[in-house]
């Protein structure tokens, strides 16, 4: 009888052992990060035998709520977390450490065949507030402008908010404004769309639209470091506190040559420049 019971208090332990093995690390977030993000955890993962993860792209806003009720290991983020989005988690015991793991640009797309080729920054805020509603005001075809944005929990969003929006002076964006649920749903917006105009990072710029310069600055690796581009930005992931184990190994992963080779792969820019 004593052997049978050890026996099955030999199995549970496994089997919860087992249990705890599968489990995945979760990453939720900005939809801009999962392109590498994604990339990076699938290297990572043959690499590394056993370990697993599970990987999402909600949005920045939705990444911190899912690291804040626990949901999450790792929140992906296109901007830096809001004093009250620490807050949400300090209130439930959750203490967000930022990582930085790119750089990007943020770039104003139109669709291929429009004719202009740059915006000021004072174009731009005119355009999506609605001052400037039609492409001739700078120079382009005698049509109407279609604005499309993003929606609030997008990282994207609370960045070209702050970049080109705010200043300060809390501009609000043109009712009229179309929203983009995603940087898919953006790019299909602006390249089935002659007279309209988005923003997307330049790891999502392809040729089915255009990039602008802005102020005279085309967005490159180069402008992005030296901070040249007007609207160049970090990328980064949070854990709560100070990683442990596996989540530790992949940040360190993400950070390294290895994963800033992966950044540089799906079209954004890595940390650092590295040795071809």
């Amino acid at each position: 009888m004593r052997k049978l019971v050890t026996a099955f208090i030999a199995l549970v332990v496994l089997s919860a052992a087992t249990m705890a093995m599968a489990a995945p690390i979760v990453m939720d977030g900005s939809t801009t990060v999962l392109p590498f993000g994604q990339a990076a955890v699938e290297q990572f993962m043959k690499e590394n035998a056993g370990v697993k993860f599970s990987v999402s792209g909600t949005g920045t806003g939705n990444g911190f709520k899912s690291l804040a009720d626990g949901s999450a290991q790792i929140a992906n983020a296109s901007r830096f977390i809001k004093d009250s989005e620490i807050k949400s988690c300090m209130d439930k015991n959750v203490y967000p450490v930022p990582f930085a793991v790119a750089l990007d640009c943020i770039v104003p797309i139109v669709h291929k065949d429009n004719p202009v080729k740059g915006l000021s920054h004072a174009q731009l805020k005119d355009i999506y507030s609605g001052k400037v509603t039609n492409w001739k005001e700078v120079g382009g075809a005698d049509a109407p402008i279609v604005v499309v944005g993003r929606d609030t929990s997008s990282g994207t969003y609370g960045t070209w908010q702050e970049m080109i929006m705010d200043k300060g002076e809390k501009i609000r964006v043109t009712p009229k404004a179309q929203v983009a649920s995603s940087s898919g749903a953006m790019l299909s917006s602006v390249s089935k769309n002659k007279n309209a105009i988005g923003y997307e990072g330049m790891g999502y710029v392809n040729k089915t639209v255009k990039g602008l310069q802005v102020d005279g600055v085309s967005a490159t690796a180069a402008t992005a470091r030296s901070g040249k581009y007007p609207l160049s930005r970090y990328l980064y992931m949070f854990t709560n506190g100070w990683p442990k184990g596996e989540v530790l190994d992949f940040i360190m992963y993400m950070q390294s040559d290895a994963g800033q080779k992966i950044v540089n792969g799906t079209g954004f820019v890595s940390l650092r420049e590295l040795k071809k």
